[in-house]
C-alpha cells in the first residue's frame, strides 16, 4: 500500500548529486517478514524518497528515526 500526496515533491540533500534537490516523498508500508505466519502484522512504515535529479531512491524505516 503506498500513499502519494498530488504534489509532494520537497527540497532534500541528495548524496549521489552532492547538493539539495527536489524529491518525490511517499510512504509505504513494508512486509519485513516475508516468512512470518501472518505478514501482515510484520508490516513497517517506510519514508520513501526519490531525487527527481538523479532517480536515486532512498527508504527508512520510520521507526528507527
Amino acid at each position: 500500500m503506498t500513499t502519494t500526496a498530488p504534489d509532494s515533491a520537497v527540497r532534500e540533500f541528495c548524496e549521489t548529486c552532492e547538493r539539495a534537490t527536489r524529491h518525490a516523498v511517499r510512504i509505504e508500508l513494508r512486509v519485513e517478514s516475508p516468512d512470518a505466519d501472518n505478514p501482515g502484522c510484520s508490516r513497517e512504515p517506510y519514508r520513501v524518497s526519490r531525487c527527481l535529479v538523479c532517480e536515486t531512491t532512498d527508504a527508512r524505516r520510520m521507526s528507527d528515526a
